[in-house]
Parts: C-alpha cells; sequence; structure tokens
C-alpha cells in the first residue's frame, strides 16, 4: 500500500474510492505518567510519551490501511494525522486520506 501526503502519485492516474481514516485513543500506566509529571519539573523528553504517541499513529495508520484495502485501494493519498488530548495521559490520535485505485 502506497501512502503519501499529496494529492497525485507521479506517473499514476488515480480513481478516487472515498475517504478513509483509522482511529486509536492510548494512554500510559501510572507510574509513566508519575515519572512524566517529575520530568517535567527539570525539563527534556517525555519518552513514555513519545512511545505512547508513536505507537498510537502506528495503529490508526495500519487501521486506515485496512479500511483502503477493503475498499480495493492501491494507495492512499494526502494521508493527514490529527491528535487529541481524551483525558489528562490519554490521547486519540487519527489517520485519515483518499483512498484510490491506479487506472
Amino acid at each position: 500500500m502506497i501512502l503519501v501526503n499529496t494529492d497525485y502519485i507521479t506517473g499514476k492516474e488515480l480513481q478516487m474510492l472515498g475517504l478513509v481514516q483509522g482511529a486509536t485513543i492510548q494512554s500510559k500506566h501510572i507510574g509513566k505518567d508519575i515519572g512524566a509529571g517529575l520530568k517535567g519539573l527539570v525539563g527534556g523528553e517525555l519518552s513514555g510519551y513519545t512511545e505512547m504517541m508513536t505507537e498510537a499513529r502506528n495503529v490508526a495508520t495500519e487501521r486506515m490501511i485496512e479500511m483502503a484495502k477493503a475498499l480495493g485501494a492501491d494507495a492512499v493519498v494526502n494521508v493527514r494525522f490529527t491528535t487529541s488530548s481524551v483525558t489528562p495521559g490519554a490521547a486519540e490520535v487519527m489517520a485519515y486520506g483518499t483512498a484510490v485505485k491506479f487506472k
């Protein structure tokens, strides 16, 4: 499956199939949350949250790809990500784009 953040794929004529998306809500356990709070006092990367968001993006992307495959897509163009805080320590990540088939 080809994923691009442009509305075209060089050398390919595209047939639009429709919007596809994938989402997940992820959180870290209380120990990581306490560690992040302490790290906030001294500064630096909150690696537990970086790992959480990377995992969430991967899950959301895989779910988007599965939806595209179900439509018979060869690629997803205009891929975008959005995130929002659901509760303290938990975030929703959504991946979305337009499923296309090569003509």
